[in-house]
């Protein structure tokens, strides 16, 4: 091959092996930037990616866990979408006061969320809402209703039929919390319950990550943690309190709403799932072989399921 003819394929080579580079790029970590910023008075850590001009997608996390739990997905949605992930006062790496210094209600969490949204100039999302997620989208949703443009509940309750048998012990702590709190919330927090919280009654246990549930537990077992969690998950009465109210908001708007259900979750009973199609008849309703974290083995068909979903919207401002 003559050295013009080299110097050329090397070129259509280089052209091929970018143009490869750009199309896997978005499967890739690279795509994600993290960040702390100060929201009334606290260090509160997100994790952003995509475009800041492209329609944001707000990840909210479940307990035990943090933004982390969307490493996997983040990059799958940021080439088409703003991805905004944050962690919590008392969770994953912002600030974990004492409660002495920060009240850990719901209420309290879901206005933190929208103190660091105002702060990041946001004006309209779609709520991606797990476990915990749902009482703090839901308050944004109800505080802020134009701003919501989709929502999609990954094994998020808003319905009493999602509680199973797990909850009646849960409930008796609400109504004697000095009676209740040593048992209730050290088995929360123990390295069983946390892993399986992951694992629930899955058959798919090679596809778990054991750090997941070994970090979790490392984060529950810090100074404090006892407290806060004690705290917050008291108050997790005030979410099933506020279930008509958040079942009337939907009947009345209508959100477009993606519903992903993880079918071994040991807390959250699959008929927590069906239940969305009562107010939201048109929502989507997917049960999946995977737990209560179900993007733990099933990130793939979560991000083709949310792409095709979000596709068919009009997402604009």
């Amino acid at each position: 091959m003559h050295r013009g003819s080299l110097v050329a394929a090397a070129a259509a080579a280089a052209v091929t092996l970018g143009s490869v580079a750009a199309q896997s790029s978005s499967s890739t970590s690279a795509t994600t930037t993290y960040h702390t910023v100060a929201v009334d008075g606290l260090n509160v850590f997100y994790r952003e990616a995509g475009p800041r001009d492209a329609p944001t997608l707000l990840l909210l996390h479940g307990f035990p866990s943090s933004s982390r739990m969307f490493d996997s997905l983040i990059p799958l949605m940021a080439d088409h979408y703003h991805v905004i992930a944050p962690d919590y006062p008392g969770f994953g790496q912002s600030d974990a006061p004492p409660p002495s210094q920060y009240s850990y209600t719901f209420d309290h969490l879901a206005s933190t969320v929208d103190h660091l949204i105002a702060i990041l100039g946001i004006k309209s999302y779609v709520l991606y809402l797990q476990d915990y997620g749902g009482p703090v989208g839901f308050r944004l949703a109800l505080a802020h209703p134009d701003r919501v443009k989709a929502i999609i509940i990954q094994n998020a309750v808003a319905h009493e039929d999602g509680l199973g048998p797990a909850w009646d012990e849960r409930k008796a702590y609400w109504k004697d919390r000095a009676a209740y709190e040593q048992k209730v919330i050290s088995n929360f927090l123990s390295l069983e319950t946390t892993k399986q919280r992951h694992i629930g009654s899955s058959p798919n246990v090679d596809r778990y990550d054991p750090n997941t549930w070994t970090d979790e537990f490392a984060h529950l077992s810090q100074p404090g943690q006892f407290q806060i969690q004690a705290d917050l998950f008291y108050d997790y009465r005030t979410n099933v309190a506020a279930y008509p109210t958040w079942q009337r908001w939907m009947r009345y708007r209508q959100p477009p709403m993606l519903v992903v259900w993880g079918k071994y979750d040991p807390s959250f009973a699959i008929a927590g799932a069906a239940a969305y199609q009562r107010d939201v008849p048109n929502a989507q309703v997917h049960v999946l072989d995977a737990g209560h974290f179900a993007l733990d083995e099933k990130t793939d068909e979560i991000a083709a399921l949310v792409s095709t979903f979000l596709a068919t919207l009009n997402l604009g401002d």
